[in-house]
C-alpha cells in the first residue's frame, strides 16, 4: 500500500523552528514531484511549498516565503518542510502530498495532487 507519512510536528514558541519530513513507503514516488498543504482551525486547506523531483523548481506560498525551505533526498525518498521564525498563524495541521508533474500555474490546487499523508499538528504558541 502506497503512504506517505508525515512527522515532526508539535509544540514550537513564536520565532522558533521546526523541521518536517514526509517518508514514502509501498513506493518510490519516483520522479514525482512533492508539496507540502497546511489546514489551519476553520480555514481550507492550503498550498505551501512544492518541489520538483529534480529540485529545479520550487515554489512557496506568498505567505511563507523566506521563512519555510522545502528540500527532498531522493535516496532516502524522503521530503522536508524547514520551518523558521514561525508565527502563531502558521499554526495547522501539515499535509504532505505528491504528483507526477509540477506546474509553476497549478501547483496550489489542492485537486491536482495525487498522493497525500494523514496530516501533522504544528501549533505555534505566542
Amino acid at each position: 500500500q502506497v503512504q506517505l507519512v508525515e512527522s515532526g510536528g508539535g509544540l514550537v514558541q513564536s520565532g522558533g523552528s521546526l523541521r518536517l519530513s514526509c517518508a514514502a513507503s509501498g513506493r518510490t514516488f519516483s520522479g514525482y514531484a512533492r508539496g507540502w498543504f497546511r489546514q489551519g482551525p476553520g480555514k481550507e486547506r492550503e498550498a505551501v511549498a512544492a518541489i520538483s523531483w529534480s529540485g529545479g523548481r520550487i515554489y512557496y506560498a506568498d505567505s511563507v516565503k523566506g521563512r519555510f525551505t522545502i528540500s527532498r533526498d531522493n535516496a532516502k525518498n524522503t521530503g522536508y518542510l524547514q520551518m523558521n521564525s514561525v508565527k502563531p498563524d502558521d499554526t495547522a495541521v501539515y499535509y504532505c502530498a505528491a504528483r507526477r508533474t509540477l506546474n509553476g500555474s497549478t501547483w496550489q490546487l489542492v485537486t491536482g495532487w495525487d498522493s497525500w499523508g494523514q496530516g501533522t499538528q504544528v501549533t505555534v504558541s505566542s
